[in-house]
């Protein structure tokens, strides 16, 4: 049995880029897998035009090739390696090419480095913001280990519905949302490796029937693991907003997960400071973790800090019920949540006026 360009694209999933340790082919790497008689001709493109591993990735290539050739009884193939380069990064790659949901305009990630820092929280009442200001918003629950969505939107007793092969959003508090939490059963933990959280992303982000967008806020698992990686080589996005709370230990994985984003070619709109203090009963101001860390860590790195959200019982209170409007009962919630998400919109118009993006309608009421 001769070998086929399937033979070769499964032979190279088993090569790892020895710096990533992912494979070339999930890291979107193979650029061309081909036969021409006994020959494989292979093209790679790496990030880096003198990349110092080039010998051993393809000594890698030509070993996964022979043995594949073995396995499946074919004569073992001349292989040629054809090295190209491209230095942008994941996500500068993306906007030049076609983008797969054409019809949202800004695509924000909210991301943490650590995990208990209120993402969630923030990425929610940030969409329910957006949307009261009246912009066309939805909300991806990317945590696919860990989905909040369905609590904090009181999405436990709505059914998941289907148009075609499309999954069709929940239209709830003025946001169109999906979750993974809303497919699988609630109790179930989802013990999946990189690829299996790689196609589960991708399908929550690309076959949900979006409609017409302004903004879909992008609630991402904590650190800076398979999900973001995806998520960059996947959606052209706006740009990444991280959330910290003020000690210095969720700052310096706050760092990590600014410098992930950068690497990706991502660009940072900035930090938010959760949790900054704690406002009792009498309405008393209580530094329980340290406040303002959050901003000096954003001054230190030159990003811009988008605003500090306090520990109020309230928001605990509405998250937990799935009301995220009723934040907007209390003026001072609803002034420190809108002042987040004007700030972020900012940032998305200042890019705007570089001429990276393309600005939804904000009407400010």
């Amino acid at each position: 049995m001769p070998l086929t360009p399937t033979h070769l694209t499964e032979a190279l999933k088993t090569v790892l880029d020895p710096d990533l340790g992912k494979d070339l082919v999930t890291l979107g790497m193979v650029k061309s897998a081909v036969m021409e008689a006994n020959v494989a001709r292979i093209g790679i493109e790496l990030t880096t035009p003198a990349c110092p591993m080039k010998d051993k990735i393809r000594g890698d290539i030509e070993a996964a090739v022979q043995r594949k050739a073995k396995e499946v009884g074919a004569n073992a193939p001349e292989v040629i390696v054809d090295f190209t380069a491209d230095v942008r990064r994941p996500n500068e790659k993306l906007r030049s090419e076609a983008n797969p949901l054409p019809n949202v305009r800004q695509i924000i990630a909210v991301g943490a480095g650590k995990g208990g820092v209120g993402k969630s929280t923030i990425a929610v009442n940030l969409a329910v913001s957006l949307a009261r200001f009246g912009a066309r918003t939805g909300l991806l629950d990317g945590d696919i280990y860990g989905p909040s969505a369905p609590t904090m939107l009181g999405l436990n007793s709505l059914g998941t519905e289907t148009r075609g092969n499309l999954l069709v959003p929940f239209a709830v508090h003025g946001i169109k949302a999906m979750t993974i939490g809303k497919l699988v059963d609630a109790d179930k933990p989802l013990i999946w490796r990189g690829p299996m959280a790689h196609g589960a992303f991708k399908q929550l982000a690309t076959q949900t029937d979006w409609g017409d967008l302004d903004y879909l806020i992008v609630d991402l698992p904590p650190g800076t693991g398979d999900v973001p990686l995806t998520l960059s080589q996947l959606l052209p996005l706006t740009g990444a907003v991280i959330v910290c709370t003020p000690q210095q230990v969720a700052q310096d994985d706050a760092r990590r997960a600014v410098r992930m984003f950068q690497q990706l070619g991502v660009e940072v709109l900035g930090v938010v400071e959760n949790m900054s203090f704690f406002v009792d009963d009498q309405g008393r101001e209580h530094d329980l973790f340290g406040r303002g860390g959050a901003q000096i860590m954003a001054e230190t790195m030159e990003i811009p800090f988008l605003g500090a959200l306090p520990l109020r019982p309230e928001l605990r209170v509405n998250c937990d019920a799935g009301t995220p409007l009723k934040n907007w009962d209390n003026p001072l919630l609803a002034n420190e949540i809108d002042r987040i998400a004007k700030n972020i919109a900012s940032q998305v118009s200042i890019a705007s006026l570089g001429g990276k993006y393309q600005m939804p309608t904000l009407s400010v009421r």
